[in-house]
């Protein structure tokens, strides 16, 4: 419990400065309503896609396959969407179609998440080598449907999803909200969360416990699955548009913003409200610097230099802890 809630505080103080500092460097032009609300468009797809890697590395795993996921699932809604439903189709009929596009997307997401679990809990695939290899089989998929291509041209009901508000929210970060509500529900309010917990900490002790934990991972990585899905209705409806390479450098970033916000490398620890923080920090640094006209690829060289930067933190930290304890 001590261990939470100081995280969670030193979270909350870094965030405060980020944004004194972010302040101090681009002054009104970072403090504006309309870099707010841009900030709000753009965090969620990243946001929805972390969680689906957190749930992921609490089980001591990881998922490598969340961006060619939610890519296919992305192309199958596209797909449907574009031969059913003309682009300025309105009414009942186009938004049930958008529904049923959804949903097969959805599907198709789980069914990626069902994959990986059946690799990793019954197989006994590392987690690894698993994912990284349904990410090829995925995006390979993703590759031969659209040769490449872009799809786009979505119907009305569809493009509100990403581009539209609700009394002055942005759609998508309610999306968000949602997503991270229900997540926080399962991993802290149900027998599931617990045993995800257990299993990430000591899988052996875990077993003992009488704990199923091939159907634990399965469950693990569906609702990994299902969450990359949920990032694709926000991305292809928030461009338009979609294609194999979305997204593609969103990756790394889901492990820096896992790591950042408290999630343990080896599994067991993290909390939602960590991951958010972290997201918030990570998001107001990136627009910080694209204020400032920073190299675009020099960011990405600045982020890999950050998370090695907290997983060496952690390390220094929990060797501290343990020789306190000694003592």
């Amino acid at each position: 419990m001590e261990r939470k809630y100081s995280e969670f505080l030193v979270l909350f103080f870094i965030l405060l400065g980020v944004i004194g500092l972010m302040w101090l460097l681009n002054g009104s032009t970072f403090m504006s309503l309309n870099n707010f609300r841009s900030m709000a468009f753009q965090l969620p797809e990243l946001g929805i896609l972390s969680m689906a890697m957190m749930i992921a590395m609490l089980t001591s795993g990881i998922n490598l396959s969340i961006i060619a996921t939610a890519n296919l699932a992305g192309i199958i809604m596209a797909l449907i969407l574009t031969q059913t439903i003309p682009p300025e189709a309105t009414g009942p009929g186009g938004i049930g179609l958008v529904i049923l596009a959804i949903l097969a997307g959805l599907l198709v997401a789980a069914a990626i998440g069902l994959l990986n679990g059946f690799l990793i809990a019954h197989l006994e695939i590392s987690p690894i080598l698993a994912t990284l290899g349904t990410m090829i089989l995925v995006s390979g998929l993703a590759l031969a449907i659209t040769k490449g291509y872009v799809v786009s041209g979505f119907p009305p009901a569809m493009r509100a999803i990403g581009n539209s508000t609700i009394l002055g929210l942005p759609v998508p970060i309610l999306i968000f909200a949602a997503g991270a509500v229900i997540l926080s529900v399962i991993l802290q309010r149900t027998s599931l969360g617990a045993r995800i917990y257990m299993l990430g900490s000591n899988p052996l002790a875990c077993f003992y416990s009488g704990v199923n934990n091939p159907r634990v991972l399965m469950s693990t990585y569906l609702i990994s699955g299902l969450y990359s899905g949920v990032a694709a209705i926000v991305m292809i409806s928030r461009f338009n548009s979609a294609k194999a390479d979305y997204g593609e450098s969103y990756l790394l970033l889901t492990v820096l913003v896992s790591v950042l916000g408290g999630v343990s490398a080896a599994g067991g620890f993290g909390r939602v409200s960590g991951l958010i923080l972290g997201l918030i920090i990570l998001q107001i640094i990136s627009n910080g610097l694209n204020l400032m006209g920073v190299n675009t690829f020099l960011t990405v060289a600045l982020w890999g230099m950050v998370l090695i930067a907290v997983m060496v933190l952690q390390f220094l930290l929990n060797r501290y802890k343990e020789k306190r304890r000694s003592i």
